[in-house]
């Protein structure tokens, strides 16, 4: 029999209806679920939504996941095995304390980020491994998919395609359409907060910097064809230089259309952007936050969504002595993850990977004692699961020499 076990999903946005959703589709592994959050509702609304699609009744619990004790007292009233964190960055350090105080595993999709300063790194969370050590639990960082199943993407190459990878290419292409003027396909604080900060990659040895949005390439995805695609910084740029050995260059890219693009530059013109406080009427008030609460919210975008987003890297390296060059990718639905989970293929994208990897943690298949990124692990037995739990990848031979530049 396989070993079962117990999760705490924290956070009830858009990727948390994913998260407990496809855990209540597991229930040979996960024999007890709870959902928490600020807001309760959230929650329930969640909860109905999972029994009227599963059958399965999940528990719901409040929580303010910026307090320590309150998190806590929480997980030891719970005592689930693997706490999934999809709340706000802003709310991992927190969290993470919480699972260090009551012994209990955790998975976040996003590294932290502090709420005054934009600053997408690893170093606050990285310094909690000998904690964690100590402690004899597991954090596993970044499991979503970029990162997460790019880092995985990129572990499977390096452990079974090559000899040595020289450069890789993560792109990512959102070719759907939600029928508002203007929405972000997540939290639209993050969202925001991540494509208005100065680009980088990694290249011989040194990261390099550009303007926000500065550098682009005409993309050709599969099933949706060529679409521009913009460099950015992305956390998971950070950890893979350090665990793929001997890289010459990494980058990543987004796609974003011009509509998206022209209403950015006008919010960033009149200030709405801006992520410190204003006086407005007498009270202090953040621009950004402002505009978030303007916004439609993400898990509300699926219903009238079509197109599809395609997710991968493009690896250059060495095998046998011999150039090559791979591409392995994702190809996601909108409508049709909005059939199965109520969600946009965005929130889809990003659920799937944290309960594969609860779900190996859980299994025993995935441990250690600190702190992980995925590619530190080994990632067949989530390649494997990837097929299995909706997120199918492809592998083909690259050809195209558009990122040779």
């Amino acid at each position: 029999m396989e070993k079962m076990g117990s999760v705490l999903i924290i956070g009830a946005g858009g990727v948390g209806n994913v998260v407990a959703q496809k855990c209540a589709r597991i229930p040979d592994v996960f024999s007890k679920i709870v959902l928490a959050s600020r807001n309760i509702e959230k929650c329930r609304k969640i909860q109905q939504d999972v029994q009227e699609k599963t059958g399965r009744v999940i528990g719901v619990a409040q929580v303010d996941a910026d307090e320590v004790a309150q998190t806590a007292a929480l997980i030891e009233k719970i005592k689930p095995d693997v706490v999934i964190n999809v709340a706000l960055p802003y709310q991992d350090l927190s969290i993470m304390d919480a699972c260090l105080e009551t012994g209990t595993h955790y998975v976040d999709t996003a590294n932290y980020e502090p709420m005054d300063v934009p600053k997408f790194e690893y170093k606050w969370q990285w310094a909690y491994h000998g904690r964690f050590k100590d402690r004899g639990i597991m954090a596993l960082l970044g499991c979503g998919f970029d990162p997460g199943v790019s880092n995985v993407f990129c572990a499977y190459a390096q452990k079974k395609l090559y000899d040595q990878i020289d450069t890789i290419d993560i792109l990512d292409c959102n070719a759907g359409s939600h029928g508002h003027p203007f929405a972000t396909n997540f939290n639209p604080e993050i969202n925001i907060r991540e494509i208005t900060q100065n680009g980088r990659y990694w290249e011989k040895g040194k990261w390099i910097e550009t303007k926000p949005l500065e550098l682009s390439i005409d993309f050709s995805y599969p099933e949706v064809g060529a679409k521009k695609s913009y460099l950015l910084f992305h956390e998971e740029l950070e950890s893979l230089v350090s665990n793929i050995k001997g890289l010459e260059r990494i980058r990543f890219w987004m796609t974003f259309s011009e509509n998206y693009l022209t209403h950015l530059k006008v919010l960033q013109n009149i200030g709405m952007t801006r992520i410190d406080e204003v006086d407005f009427e007498g009270r202090k008030i953040v621009p950004l936050k402002f505009l978030k609460a303007l916004l439609p919210d993400p898990g509300s975008l699926g219903e009238n969504y079509t197109g599809k987003t395609v997710i991968g890297c493009v690896f250059d390296g060495v095998k046998n002595g011999k150039r090559k060059k791979i591409y392995i990718y994702n190809v996601c639905d909108h409508a049709e993850c909005y059939k199965e989970v109520k969600s946009q293929a965005v929130s889809y994208t990003a659920g799937v990977p944290p309960v594969i990897g609860a779900m190996l943690m859980i299994k025993g298949i995935w441990k250690g004692q600190g702190v992980f990124n995925v590619e530190q692990l080994d990632p067949e037995p989530f390649m494997e699961m990837l097929n299995k739990h909706g997120l199918p990848w492809k592998q083909t031979d690259f050809q195209s020499s558009i990122l040779e530049k």
